[in-house]
């Protein structure tokens, strides 16, 4: 037993000049929800250190810009650099799609440490607010993948496989659902939760830390059910470009949530 893939049109509004698909639209309300979640999150502490709301009104655009960029620019290094450089002008062509969460991370990261430096925000603070919001955009945007059909996984014979239109005759795993699940809103919820107590809250930089080992550990685990992409294939015969992305990232958040979890921090009322 194996389910057809409902016939969902990506596009959700076609104004004639132009279309706006759903994954556009994944994006947008991810970045509004995520904003308003890190407004109320900054008021969890009970102090006058920033970041404020105010801070992170701010900042919204810092983040936009950071996920944007370095999703664009982390998927054409990590996953289809060949080609980019034999046509260098497809890679400004970002509504043909390709972004990856890896260099989107990356791009964040760096906002966040510019943002910091240049508003002079307590960096730790601003991380933690940032990441305990990040999984609700992963969640809408996994639900776009499968929307669109894409980023499918691997033939199952598991009784909810999915028959994709651009994934052969055979039911696949519909991995863009798993990484909805596990990445986005168990992530989200264990992170918000962490945010709620008050000696992890305390300990600047943990929630970061504990949102990028998660973050690598769930997808590392997804991905031996997601089809790898068909330009890079299997590396050593058995794992993805996906999975050799998440072991840095499992690596440092541990590193992070035990350097962080040790340091003083001064007496607050948090």
């Amino acid at each position: 037993m194996a389910f057809e893939f409902p016939k969902i049109d990506p596009v959700a509004l076609d104004l004639g000049v132009i279309q706006i698909h759903w994954y556009a639209l994944s994006y947008v309300a991810g970045f509004l929800l995520a904003w308003q979640v890190a407004r109320y999150l900054t008021r969890l502490y009970k102090d006058d250190r920033r970041p404020n709301a105010t801070d992170i009104d701010d900042f919204i655009s810092w983040a936009i810009l950071g996920v944007l960029l370095g999703g664009r620019l982390g998927y054409v290094l990590f996953y289809n650099l060949p080609t980019y450089l034999d046509h260098p002008l497809e890679a400004l062509k970002v509504w043909h799609g390709g972004m990856s969460f890896h260099g989107g991370a990356i791009g964040v990261i760096l906002a966040l440490i510019l943002y910091a430096k240049i508003k002079k925000v307590e960096f730790k603070r601003l991380a933690d607010v940032t990441t305990t919001v990040v999984p609700i955009g992963l969640f809408l945007g996994r639900l776009a993948n499968f929307v669109n059909g894409e980023l499918f996984g691997r033939t199952t014979d598991t009784p909810w496989g999915v028959i994709f239109p651009r994934g052969g005759a055979e039911p696949r795993h519909p991995s863009q659902l798993y990484e909805a699940a596990a990445e986005g809103l168990l992530l989200f919820l264990i992170l918000f939760a962490l945010m709620h107590v008050k000696a992890v809250r305390g300990k600047g930089g943990v929630i970061a830390g504990a949102f990028l080992a998660l973050y690598g550990a769930f997808r590392f685990v997804i991905e031996f059910f997601r089809e790898p992409d068909v330009q890079l294939g299997f590396f050593f015969e058995a794992v993805t470009m996906g999975q050799i992305l998440c072991v840095p990232m499992m690596l440092v958040g541990s590193a992070i949530i035990i350097w962080c979890a040790r340091c003083q921090t001064p007496s607050q009322k948090s």
